[in-house]
């Protein structure tokens, strides 16, 4: 059952989605070549702490940490290490999640750290618009599907990326996933019609090569079967009838991967 959401509930959902738009930019400044993704999880924890906010992943279904950070070839789900170093050229996902007064915030962003490869750069940059591209069809009469469609129409038909299948976006409010499902694939014009009201996270994932995932033996990362690079973008979103309303924030996140000299900035038309 969706839950359709007051105005006033939006503006909850919108604070806990400004903690982690903070808590994305507050870690990008922090990225460099030889820093764990155990210390950036620190880093976010305190941050998320110090704003009023719990970090939302923390304990979700068993998961031990406040961020999910996927290097590389993982799509979703990485699980911060003391071991895992980041290196020139990495593709680094983070995806984050807050509670606060009873209401769920999440977004994700995909960082480049130093120089990336053009295929890696043009892979996150496509990713990123097709975001904005589902935003974009996300209002009051369209449907599901024509947010799916929109994603997948640009990516595999015109990019010649893949997107995967097995992962959706969701909707969000006094829990961190609700219904509906918001898949990344879909048929124009198909799926259940868009309300005023509905509060979802729209969340392409995108691999550079085939679509197909494995989970691996931690129970938790998703990795690209064919070791293929994949990169993830979130933003959260309320529709009314007036329009649509983006709760979570990249632009401080951007700002950071320009004044960041360890970073790559992919710019993008929102």
């Amino acid at each position: 059952m969706v839950h359709y959401k007051t105005e006033d509930e939006v503006v909850f959902i919108r604070e806990s989605c400004q903690i982690v738009s903070d808590t994305l930019e507050h870690v990008a400044y922090s990225l460099k070549p030889g820093i764990s993704t155990r210390k950036i999880d620190e880093v976010a924890e305190s941050f998320i702490l110090s704003k009023g906010g719990l970090p939302a992943f923390k304990g979700y279904n068993g998961f031990p940490s406040s961020l999910c950070i996927s290097v590389n070839n993982e799509v979703v789900h990485g699980i911060p290490k003391g071991d895992r170093f980041l290196k020139e050229g990495d593709l680094v996902s983070i995806d984050c999640g807050v509670v606060k007064n009873g209401y769920f915030g999440d977004a994700a962003f995909t960082f480049l750290l130093g120089e990336v490869s053009t295929d890696n750069f043009d892979l996150c940059k496509a990713t990123l618009t097709s975001l904005y591209k589902a935003i974009e069809v996300s209002r009051c009469g369209m449907r599901m599907g024509d947010i799916g469609f929109a994603i997948q129409s640009f990516i595999e038909g015109e990019c010649g990326f893949s997107v995967v299948r097995e992962l959706v976006g969701h909707g969000i409010g006094k829990q961190l996933h609700e219904e509906p499902v918001v898949s990344n694939v879909g048929k124009r014009g198909s799926g259940q019609k868009i309300k005023s009201g509905l509060v979802i996270a729209i969340e392409p994932m995108v691999n550079f090569g085939k679509k197909e995932v494995v989970v691996l033996n931690d129970g938790w990362t998703v990795v690209t079967k064919d070791s293929s690079y994949s990169a993830h973008y979130e933003h959260t979103v309320a529709i009314f009838d007036d329009g649509v309303l983006v709760l979570s924030d990249h632009s401080g996140i951007e700002k950071a991967c320009v004044e960041n000299p360890f970073l790559t900035s992919v710019m993008v038309e929102s």
